[in-house]
């Protein structure tokens, strides 16, 4: 059996070359049925397999067949090409593998500087343990929900912690029609009920309408509800729109509701100088979840929450059981208090790495790349006759629809609908479909810089050529 020295060099070597290989195969193709069925239903064996032999598996079977998105024609969803020094610090991070809940070694005392940069970034407010990283943005929103509900009901003069929600004040979230889903399964998730998330309709570009929040604030006080939580969205998942943080920022103060930017996608698009006033009062958030493994390009399995209170996360979710009391710990305690997680992987040296590989003015290059691309495809759009832009392009994602002309609204839903399987099937490029305002919309999401004018010039080119094969 190989050593451990000749295991790894063996996965860095099939690593690399998988990442180097991306750009020159298909961007995807689908898994080969036979090979589906065999992946799953493998049957354990009885005797272990030789190191390279697993290694040779996973090479051939699993590494031959990817998402995608590391290829610079992928435009799916937000899932990152990622970069390699974040690979790198990925393998060493399972090499070290702690509990991150607490202790003294040495990633949790990196978390605090890989937390602090990212709010540097961002240029949101923070204080040493105002913040720390999680499994995704989804996570990074219970905790922040969880907070925010804990404070409300505290104010209201309830102990949700001892007591539960039975017997509770009735509490009321608000966000817009195009809230990420991770807000809904939050409040679900924590008791509050998703009847009890409210939502404002959005404006042509998918923004939040201020006018509408507020009328809603004040409907749910005079039908004696506790409103709670606005969230804001830095970045819609179909068009990539951000909510007017200034105005939600001065109306959760006017009203004593707690603040949160859902930027798992799109936080980061402060760095680019052209539309980086769109984000003008995310720092005025209570809190502010983002994702490093999208725009950052941290392996898949990190993000973050940003505080600007840490005592509100440590009121919330503080429990030292006897057997994991550590004098040791000094002021800010253990992770395991400020959010839900006990044992916690080591997520600070990818995270580290891809920031540290690049510094502020390299990672502030790669957003900005990635956003003027996104503005060069939508003015491709707008000038070509058979497409028409569904909402303007506010940071990488941009959203339109296959209509040329002559086809009724109904038929350019259908083909752009179909347009996505037919362009992913081709796998010269990848792109997603969704919804909008009630109409098809396809939904190109650039977070890949090396993405260039040639790959949005080839998506369009696929999905008018997948798109003219769809019509009668």
């Amino acid at each position: 059996m190989a050593d451990a020295h000749d295991i790894l060099q063996t996965a860095a070597r099939i690593a690399a070359g998988h990442l180097d290989g991306l750009a020159d195969g298909p961007v995807w193709r689908p898994t080969p049925p036979a090979l589906r069925v065999g992946l799953a239903g493998q049957a354990l064996p009885d005797q272990g397999l030789d190191a390279e032999q697993v290694l040779e598996a996973l090479e051939r079977d699993v590494l031959a067949y990817p998402m995608g998105n590391g290829h610079p024609a992928f435009f799916g969803w937000v899932n990152a090409a990622p970069h390699p020094a974040g690979v790198a610090a990925a393998l060493l991070a399972a090499a070290m593998n702690p509990s991150s809940a607490g202790g003294d070694h040495g990633d949790v005392h990196l978390e605090r500087a890989a937390v602090r940069w990212i709010a540097e970034l961002v240029g949101f407010p923070h204080e040493p343990g105002a913040g720390l990283l999680t499994s995704g943005a989804s996570m990074a929103t219970i905790v922040a929900v969880g907070a925010a509900r804990q404070r409300a009901l505290a104010a209201a003069g309830w102990d949700v912690r001892a007591h539960g929600l039975s017997g509770a004040p009735r509490l009321v979230a608000y966000g817009s029609e195009e809230v990420h889903s991770c807000v809904r399964k939050a409040v679900e998730l924590l008791g509050i009920g998703s009847e009890n998330l409210h939502v404002a309709p959005v404006d042509e570009s998918g923004g939040l309408q201020v006018d509408a929040l507020r009328r809603a604030i004040a409907a749910d006080r005079a039908a004696g509800a506790v409103p709670f939580l606005i969230v804001g969205s830095a970045g819609t998942v179909s068009t990539g729109a951000v909510d007017p943080f200034d105005e939600l920022a001065s109306i959760a103060a006017e009203e004593g509701l707690w603040f949160h930017v859902d930027g798992a996608y799109g936080g980061l698009g402060v760095l680019d100088p052209a539309i980086a006033h769109r984000y003008a009062g995310m720092e005025r958030a209570d809190s502010l979840a983002l994702d490093p493994h999208k725009w950052l390009q941290v392996p898949a399995g990190v993000g973050c929450l940003l505080v600007r209170d840490r005592a509100q996360l440590r009121e919330t979710f503080s429990y030292v059981p006897a057997y994991l009391r550590d004098d040791a710990a000094g002021e800010l305690g253990w992770y395991s208090e400020y959010g839900i997680e006990q044992t916690r992987p080591p997520r600070s040296l990818p995270v580290w790495a891809a920031i540290a590989a690049r510094g502020r003015e390299g990672v502030a290059a790669d957003i900005t790349a990635c956003a003027s691309t996104a503005r060069l495809l939508g003015e491709l759009v707008e000038r070509d006759p058979d497409f028409e832009l569904a909402a303007p392009v506010e940071t990488s994602i941009v959203a339109f629809r296959y209509a040329p002309a002559g086809s009724e609204p109904d038929e350019a839903d259908r083909l752009t609908a179909a347009s996505a399987a037919a362009v992913q099937a081709a796998g010269r490029a990848f792109i997603t479909d969704s919804t909008f305002r009630g109409r098809a919309i396809l939904r190109a999401c650039l977070i890949n810089p090396l993405t260039d004018a040639g790959d949005v010039s080839l998506l369009l080119e696929e999905v008018r050529g997948a798109g003219a094969a769809l019509r009668p």
